[in-house]
């Protein structure tokens, strides 16, 4: 039995060792931690989560979307209990962190491939993307939105702000675009049907990305007034694809959180 702690992305975590199957709580985010704030696929538990299909998604919770322990409201942790967690078994460690048999964890990287080894084929379906390309789908966008968002240059925002939209719409484009397996299906498809990055099942560069767009369009849309637009109806169709799935709904923070989070960082408006 895999036995973790994952502390994630700046705020803590529950200890599931021994215990894999209780719900933990979900993260909040932290604008200094970088890459993106709560993260599918990087939040509590790492048990692996298994949707209504079967599929695996490392979240909250070890069993089944429909289990009954699964946390109904969950709290966000603060980062000093992260930390204070962590001292005992990976003292000067950045999160995440992950323990396992008593051996720390502590690149990102190396925690999702590992994961994928335990909690891949044959008792789960793989995580990884069957298309390369997904895995690279809007991997400059969190950049250049954190650019945009703690410019302290009021002149300069109309390049930055022009620069994150245009990852916006490279993203759009290839959520919009059929990709082979959908081509193969129908020849004549124009726009893709698909839920997700990958096709119509979470993968890890959706659990990579997907908490990254909730953050950009809560946090622009507070503090500039603009948010990911209509007309991109691929980012949008993606969004409410991932909103109707547990895994998400249950492991990112709230608008108001995201909020409080980023006020520290955020240029006021002119």
């Amino acid at each position: 039995m895999l036995q973790a702690v994952l502390a994630a992305l700046g705020l803590a975590a529950a200890a599931v060792a021994g215990a894999p199957r209780q719900g933990v709580s979900r993260c909040a985010v932290q604008p200094g931690m970088g890459a993106s704030g709560c993260t599918l696929g990087r939040n509590v538990g790492w048990e692996g989560l298994r949707n209504q299909h079967g599929h695996s998604c490392y979240s909250h919770h070890s069993a089944s979307s429909r289990h009954p322990a699964w946390p109904r409201n969950p709290k966000s942790s603060s980062s000093s209990r992260a930390l204070h967690l962590l001292k005992d078994f990976a003292p000067g460690a950045q999160l995440p962190v992950l323990l396992y048999n008593g051996e720390p964890k502590t690149d990102t990287v190396m925690i999702e491939d590992f994961l994928e080894n335990q909690l891949g084929p044959p008792m789960f379906p793989s995580l990884v993307p069957q298309y390369r390309e997904s895995s690279l789908a809007g991997n400059d966008i969190f950049h250049k939105f954190s650019t945009f968002i703690k410019n302290p240059v009021p002149a300069q925002d109309e390049v930055l702000q022009r620069n994150l939209l245009r990852a916006l719409l490279k993203l759009n484009e290839y959520l919009s675009a059929p990709l082979e397996y959908e081509l193969a299906r129908n020849p004549q498809l124009r726009v893709s049907q698909r839920r997700f990055l990958d096709g119509d099942q979470l993968t890890l560069a959706d659990c990579n990305l997907l908490p990254k767009l909730n953050i950009i369009q809560v946090v622009c849309q507070h503090y500039r007034r603009f948010g990911i637009s209509k007309d991109l109806q691929g980012v949008w169709h993606y969004l409410s694809a991932a909103s109707e799935t547990r895994e998400f709904k249950y492991t990112c923070p709230s608008s108001e959180e995201i909020v409080q989070a980023y006020r520290s960082v955020v240029r006021s408006p002119q």
